[in-house]
């Protein structure tokens, strides 16, 4: 009955949805490609036997490309299916792509469009990442018999209160599940209280990410030729460039930096290049660089899927979505840059990769933005500090390596199992 209820309210919001896509996709065409497939309806012939991965967004996508990686060494030949609910995440994703797999948006949950994308597909297992569960879908793989997974899971204190307070929809969701592998003990416990059948802790995917060595080449060499210090605000939110650029107008330092700004989504590159010009502040944005970046008092990296290029050319980063309540990015792909981090107070979304690196001396935590810039004056003016802290970071990042193994090795096994069980069925 309480699900029914739900299928229903998702069922009126669907014009809604269909709004909320027009209005991005003035932005971002890419909310305007295929919007059938959000509703369970296909262009793409219908086909079996695919193993589905669900990455909502960018950073999910990202963690993807790495499991990917090691299932296709595991299970060589498979066919993917791959879902995203975003722009970017569809987009990064067409890398990921060989020759007879799918790529298509996630349905909308409700009964009819999952109903539909099972049928269409069927898919011979789902791997839902990080946080990505909706009720309808695991409901809908559990009746099909389709095992589902959520792999790379984690939940933090405050969405396991709401999901508490939520629970008459949240303990069947996660019951559904075949497996559940959590990246830290503390995920694990908080999802073991909603009914989840944890398996393992196995760390995070995205330890196991290389960056692109190409990239960091290119941007050893820029580096070497500035004569300041580079400071990058790294996927920075809505606000978090304001507070930096009202940091810097009491720095004494400023001039002294060479800046970095690159914002998490690229609908707002136009809204912080404006906001800088509105300051009256010198600017140069990636996209019109040609061999070298062009000199002005703030870059801007209007770029998409160039974080190891802007990673390699900054001395230290400081940490976006941590400065505003946000949970915070990424962490994790600065390390593995060899690019340490100061955070803001707000890292709920990666608190024990903080902490740790926090303990080894990889990353820094500050209550906000002037105190982020005041630590940054001795740690710039010390070659010593900050190398030991770029080797710390390296070090932080190769340590918690092994998650995409693991994980990929359990996934093989509970595949063997589900189609032995078919089997003789």
């Amino acid at each position: 009955m309480i699900r029914w209820l739900y299928s229903c309210l998702m069922c009126v919001v669907q014009p809604l949805l269909r709004r909320k896509l027009a209005r991005r996709g003035v932005l971002e065409p890419g909310y305007l490609h295929a919007v059938p497939e959000r509703f369970g309806h296909y262009t793409v012939p219908a086909g079996s036997g695919y193993i589905w991965i669900h990455a909502v967004s960018l950073g999910e996508t990202r963690a993807a490309a790495v499991l990917l990686g090691a299932l296709r060494a595991q299970l060589p030949g498979i066919q993917l299916l791959l879902t995203h609910g975003t722009a970017t995440g569809r987009e990064e994703g067409k890398g990921l792509l060989q020759s007879g797999d799918v790529q298509v948006w996630q349905p909308w949950d409700t009964p009819q469009a999952v109903r539909r994308f099972l049928t269409h597909f069927r898919p011979r297992l789902g791997i839902l990442l990080e946080t990505e569960l909706w009720p309808n879908l695991a409901a809908a793989c559990k009746d099909a018999g389709v095992p589902l997974v959520l792999a790379n899971a984690r939940l933090s204190p405050a969405s396991a209160r709401r999901a508490r307070r939520l629970s008459w929809l949240a303990r069947p969701a996660y019951a559904a599940l075949a497996a559940v592998w959590a990246q830290t003990e503390g995920d694990a416990q908080r999802l073991r209280v909603l009914g989840a059948p944890v398996r393992a802790v196995f760390g995070n995917l995205k330890f196991d990410a290389s960056p692109d060595a190409a990239q960091l080449a290119r941007a050893q060499g820029w580096r070497a030729a500035q004569p300041k210090p580079v400071v990058m605000l790294a996927s920075s939110r809505e606000g978090e460039e304001l507070m930096l650029l009202q940091a810097m107008a009491s720095y004494a330092g400023a001039r002294e930096v060479q800046w970095l700004i690159v914002p998490r989504h690229p609908q707002r590159f136009g809204s912080v290049a404006a906001l800088l010009v509105q300051l009256g502040l010198s600017m140069s944005r990636r996209s019109g660089w040609t061999d070298e970046p062009e000199p002005a008092l703030v870059w801007l990296g209007d770029s998409l899927g160039e974080m190891a290029l802007y990673y390699g050319m900054s001395d230290v980063a400081l940490l976006g979505g941590s400065f505003a309540p946000l949970g915070g990015q990424n962490l994790i792909e600065a390390a593995a840059c060899g690019c340490p981090v100061v955070m803001g107070p707000h890292t709920f979304n990666f608190s024990e990769a903080a902490q740790l690196a926090i303990a080894c001396g990889a990353g820094f935590r500050v209550d906000d933005m002037a105190q982020a810039l005041t630590l940054l004056r001795p740690l710039l003016q010390s070659e010593a500090r900050l190398a030991a802290s770029r080797i710390a970071a390296t070090g932080f990042g190769a340590a918690h390596r092994g998650a995409a193994r693991n994980t990929a090795q359990a996934i093989a096994e509970l595949l063997a199992a589900c189609d032995a069980q078919r089997a003789v069925g």
